[in-house]
């Protein structure tokens, strides 16, 4: 059987979300310890939530939303790469010191968000000049190890829209920490929700 490497963050009411945004909760309706025949919860929460995909309704006005996005872009070949770029700063193409991208996915390690239970916002992103660089080399998603693609300050969403103008797919909010550098096959699809801006995966690496 292949390995499966899951990188994704557990799904708990201590996941930190982004300022403002709504925190995730659970509430269970029947319990059997209280008596009843089986459990049963419902949870509240935003879909831009631990390892989560964008559908570009989120960043720009009446783009697609996550029910007719291909699901071929969340499944095949994805390469990891590791950067090490000061904390805050936006990955550009010479971060990538000579590593050449071969797959058509490719997903950057920056440690820069090291525990998903808590919030900071000094986290790594993209640069657009790195999603164009990436496009030229045929990646259809591209995404990292933190909770966006665009700084914690950006509102004009540089990296978003880049992404947005190549037609490729976002990943955010993956869990990198025990994971080499390599092509692996990643599997990520996201629920099939009308009308979403965005939506939780189980992200998860096969050896």
């Amino acid at each position: 059987m292949p390995k499966l490497i899951d990188i994704s963050p557990l799904i708990s009411p201590k996941i930190a979300v982004w300022t403002g945004d709504t925190p995730f909760s659970q509430e269970f309706l029947c319990r059997f310890d209280t008596g009843a025949n089986l459990d049963l919860s419902t949870i509240t929460t935003t879909v831009h939530l631990g390892a989560h995909t964008d559908a570009p309704s989120h960043y720009v006005p009446n783009g697609e939303t996550m029910e007719t996005r291909p699901l071929d872009l969340y499944y095949g070949p994805c390469q990891i790469i590791t950067v090490d770029v000061p904390r805050g700063e936006r990955i550009y193409p010479n971060h990538l010191n000579g590593v050449e991208i071969t797959a058509e996915r490719v997903l950057f390690h920056t440690k820069s968000f090291p525990n998903p239970n808590h919030f900071n916002t000094d986290f790594n992103a993209l640069s657009p000049e790195l999603v164009d660089y990436c496009a030229e080399k045929g990646v259809r998603l591209i995404g990292l190890d933190t909770p966006s693609v665009d700084p914690y300050s950006s509102k004009a969403l540089e990296s978003h829209n880049a992404i947005f103008r190549h037609d490729m797919a976002v990943l955010e909010g993956v869990v990198l920490t025990d994971v080499e550098d390599g092509v692996y096959t990643l599997i990520a699809l996201p629920l099939k929700i009308q009308g979403s801006d965005a939506s939780p995966v189980r992200a998860v690496l096969v050896e």
